[in-house]
């Protein structure tokens, strides 16, 4: 079987990033009023939001503040503060298991706490950070570009991460340390890389549907390049199980068009809209400094696929293809086809009249053109 074809079969997680919020509904006795009377207070969202960001980031398990002004709406004003809270570190976010708050008070002042779970301990976080810094040190090269540096990210986490079947590990510590974890490791893994490379991205979360599948909760990243966004799935770019230097593509800055293919979303993320082999034949074109780079780039990602004179249309056209790539010493071949599957099968045969021996072969959609994309393997 082909690393194309193992790569999209990728197992997912399900059931992952849940965030409990129980209603404060629980009241308690007068100790517990002393000590939260005590603490500081906040009285706004705004400070709310501040008080909670700071102790999540120090990973504080249980937060206590008094808000002072009117309470009526303080169970939806808590629950903003929270939001807002983790939604000012993306990081933060997703690491945090579970959340629960409750408050006591009058119409005009009410002692409030907050409990808070987290998947990973500050001296956890601690060590990624240490980590990703001695990571892109050994990645990052003087003169690299960004496009170039996405890349080498990409790879390292294809290459140093396995997938946990397990279901277990849900950050990027524990992938670091044990060297697996489920989506959610390796998108925050991912993400952390990027950022310290400079790099803005985002974590998306969705859902994804592996061929023959059924849609399962799912995790990868989102990168800004030059102003514009592209998908970027670490995940389902990691073949399973991972032959040696088994790296994929197919899901590497791709647009929202061809991500929806087997992925989905809701939530509202950036427009990913121009394709990434447009971007870089738009670099190649300019000339100029770094045209080799975006040329190479081109070369391992396939994209001479996109170019209409490398379609094979006809029998004639692949027999002439292989036995090229055949002299060369090659045993597998990657093309684009124009036609369905069932005369895609006929025309293979006439690679038995080459001598190839052994084939076997895998296809998938190439885009949203109709065509196929191939890759043939033989000995």
């Amino acid at each position: 079987m082909g690393k194309r074809r193992i790569s999209l079969m990728k197992t997912i997680i399900g059931g992952m990033l849940f965030f409990a919020a129980i209603p404060p509904a629980t009241y308690w006795g007068y100790e517990h009023a002393y000590a939260a009377a005590d603490s500081v207070v906040l009285r706004s969202v705004n400070e709310m939001t501040q008080k909670l960001t700071g102790a999540m980031s120090n990973r504080r398990e249980t937060i206590i503040f008094t808000y002072q002004g009117k309470t009526n709406k303080l169970k939806s004003q808590v629950q903003t503060a929270i939001d807002q809270a983790m939604g000012s570190d993306p990081y933060l976010y997703y690491i945090i298991d579970s959340y629960a708050f409750s408050y006591r008070g009058s119409t005009r002042s009410a002692n409030v706490t907050v409990q808070v779970e987290y998947r990973e301990t500050l001296q956890q976080t601690a060590y990624v950070n240490k980590q990703v810094k001695a990571i892109l040190q050994e990645l990052i090269t003087p003169g690299m570009n960004n496009h170039q540096k996405v890349k080498v990210i990409h790879d390292w986490v294809v290459l140093h991460l396995q997938y946990d079947n397990s279901y277990r590990k849900y950050t990027a510590y524990e992938g670091l340390q044990t060297g697996s974890a489920v989506c959610q490791g390796y998108s925050l893994l991912t993400y952390k890389l990027l950022l310290g490379a400079g790099i803005p991205n985002r974590i998306v979360e969705g859902t994804a549907r592996p061929e023959g599948g059924v849609a399962q909760s799912h995790a990868w990243n989102l990168v800004q390049l030059d102003g514009l966004w592209y998908h970027l799935d670490t995940t389902w770019d990691d073949p399973e199980p991972s032959p040696e230097g088994g790296i994929s593509t197919v899901y590497y800055m791709r647009t929202d068009a061809q991500m929806r293919r087997d992925h989905s979303w809701t939530k509202t993320y950036p427009a990913a809209s121009t394709g990434y082999a447009q971007t870089l034949s738009q670099l190649v074109s300019r000339g100029g400094q770094g045209i080799d780079i975006y040329k190479k780039l081109q070369e391992v990602l396939d994209y001479r696929l996109y170019e209409e004179n490398q379609v094979i249309v006809s029998a004639a056209d692949l027999k002439k293809l292989a036995q090229q790539a055949a002299d060369s010493g090659q045993q597998s071949l990657l093309f684009r086809y124009r036609g369905s599957e069932k005369l895609l099968r006929q025309d293979l045969q006439v690679l038995y009249e080459i001598g190839l021996n052994n084939l076997a072969f895998n296809s998938s959609p190439f885009d949203n053109t109709g065509d196929l994309k191939v890759y043939v393997t033989w000995k």
